[in-house]
């Protein structure tokens, strides 16, 4: 049912190829596949697409360092999920704080940088099993986020679902399992907030309906 994260996995060639450009463009750079962040034993897991350039692929940490990050750890703070938002310092924030997640769990359905951020639906599948083996591993009655419609998908093939049988829409939620909730929600990237198609309340009312279900 999956394999555990491996930092040293190559498996997608044109991914470990753009990595190792990277390697010498950024050096100080993390340019290597991107762990899951917070704890094993959490009943929230978030997944979204893959690390960003200047994001999690420079940090070594999902979503740190970008601006969807910002949202992100900020809304995971209001709800409880965090012991503080994600600290900025001149304009920048690396992985090295205190910051700590609370019964959550940041994962991406593609563990390594894209290049222009698009990844290819072998890469998603060649990637698959490590997010089967989180979501096989998730405790009873947990739940998972899924971070717009490459997400949603990666999260149902894991599952062994077809793809027709849950639609993506913000806020849908569907059971999965006896034991596995799924919400959706979009993205939380500078693009969708920038142009409304996510707002900080409809982001936050996801997040309220989760913690209110976990709560319960």
């Amino acid at each position: 049912m999956g394999s555990k994260f491996n930092l040293q996995c190559v498996d997608c060639p044109r991914l470990a190829s753009f990595l190792s450009e990277l390697r010498e463009q950024y050096p100080d750079y993390h340019n290597l596949p991107v762990a899951p962040f917070g704890d094993s034993k959490a009943k929230f897991l978030i997944v979204g697409l893959a690390p960003g350039l200047h994001g999690a692929n420079a940090t070594g940490r999902p979503f740190t360092g970008d601006y969807a990050g910002e949202l992100l750890y900020a809304t995971l703070f209001k709800y409880g999920f965090s012991n503080q938002p994600m600290k900025i310092e001149r304009g920048r924030t690396d992985a090295n704080d205190a910051l700590k997640l609370l019964n959550c769990r940041i994962s991406n359905a593609v563990k390594c940088l894209p290049p222009q951020n698009k990844v290819t639906t072998a890469e998603i599948n060649t990637c698959n099993h490590y997010l089967a083996k989180e979501l096989t591993d998730m405790p009873k009655k947990s739940i998972v986020l899924a971070l717009g419609g490459v997400a949603h998908k990666a999260i149902l093939k894991a599952m062994n679902y077809k793809q027709s049988q849950f639609k993506f829409s913000h806020n849908a939620r569907y059971a999965l399992s006896d034991n596995l909730v799924m919400y959706n929600s979009y993205h939380c990237s500078r693009y969708n907030t920038n142009t409304k198609r996510l707002t900080p309340s409809m982001f936050e009312q996801v997040f309220a309906d989760i913690k209110s279900e976990l709560d319960t």
